[in-house]
């Protein structure tokens, strides 16, 4: 990722994992999600918020 799509990224995950403790999520849900949007972010190198659906 280039390093404005890494920042991007990073304020994006620190809001998601804000968002998921307000929720009242268990801290094995926050896991969970906070590994797969990592993941996603690894293998198409590019922060979720701009991926989009192609058919």
């Amino acid at each position: 990722m280039h390093y404005s799509q890494q920042q991007r990224f990073n304020f994006i995950y620190v809001q998601q994992l804000i968002n998921l403790r307000l929720q009242g999520k268990r801290p094995a849900t926050i896991d969970a999600y906070s590994r797969s949007i990592r993941c996603i972010s690894t293998y198409f190198d590019h922060s979720p918020d701009g991926l989009t659906v192609s058919g």
